[in-house]
C-alpha cells in the first residue's frame, strides 16, 4: 500500500495516498512546534508568526466539521533515493556531500511540497473540501491518525519522508456532499 520495497531494480517506489481518517486531536502536539531541533533552538521559525501555525491556528475540531468525512493526503518522498543521488554527484568544488548535508530539507522539501500540492489539487474528495498543510499546528496527532489506518511514519525519515495534509469541510462552509 505504501511503496514497493523491491520496486524497479530495488528502488523505492513511493505511492501517493488519499484515505479517509478520524483525526486524533491532541492539543499537546502543538508543543512540537516550539521544541528545539537542529539549528533551531527556539523550534520552528514559523511558530507564532503564521496564521496556520500555533498559537494563532485554531484547533482542527474547532475549524473543521468533525461530523463530515476527513481525508489525509499523504505524499511519500523517496528521501533515501534523493540522498543517494546527491551523494553520488560531486559539488562544484569536487567534494562529496555529507549525510547531513544530503538530508538537509533545503535540497528536497520544495519538491516534496510541490508533489503534495499536486496531490491535493487532484484528490478525489467531494467538492467543498479545504486542505490544511499543517495539521500538527491545529492539534492533530498525525502519527496516531495515520497509524489507525495502517500508515506508519518513519521517525526520523531515512527512506521515505512523508508530508501530510488533511482535507475537510470548514465549519459553516456547507455540507460538502456533492461530488467534484
Amino acid at each position: 500500500m505504501e511503496f514497493d520495497p523491491d520496486g524497479l531494480f530495488g528502488m523505492v517506489v513511493p505511492v501517493p495516498i488519499v484515505v479517509q481518517v478520524h483525526p486524533v486531536i491532541d492539543p499537546s502536539v502543538r508543543g512540537l512546534c516550539s521544541r528545539a531541533y537542529d539549528k533551531h533552538p527556539k523550534g520552528c521559525p514559523n511558530f507564532n508568526k503564521r496564521d496556520r501555525c500555533p498559537p494563532k491556528a485554531p484547533m482542527f475540531d474547532r475549524a473543521y466539521d468533525m461530523n463530515k468525512p476527513v481525508y489525509a493526503v499523504v505524499n511519500s518522498f523517496d528521501l533515501g533515493g534523493h540522498v543517494s543521488r546527491l551523494k553520488a554527484t560531486p559539488k562544484k568544488d569536487g567534494s562529496i556531500r555529507s549525510d547531513d548535508e544530503a538530508k538537509c530539507v533545503l535540497y528536497w522539501q520544495g519538491k516534496a511540497r510541490s508533489q503534495l500540492n499536486r496531490l491535493i489539487e487532484t484528490a478525489a474528495v467531494p467538492t467543498g473540501y479545504t486542505a490544511t498543510w499543517c495539521p500538527e499546528g491545529m492539534g492533530v496527532n498525525v502519527t496516531a491518525t495515520l497509524a489507525a489506518v495502517g500508515i506508519h511514519l518513519e521517525w526520523p525519515a531515512v527512506r521515505i519522508a512523508r508530508q501530510v495534509a488533511l482535507m475537510g469541510v470548514l465549519l459553516g462552509e456547507g455540507d460538502g456532499s456533492s461530488e467534484g
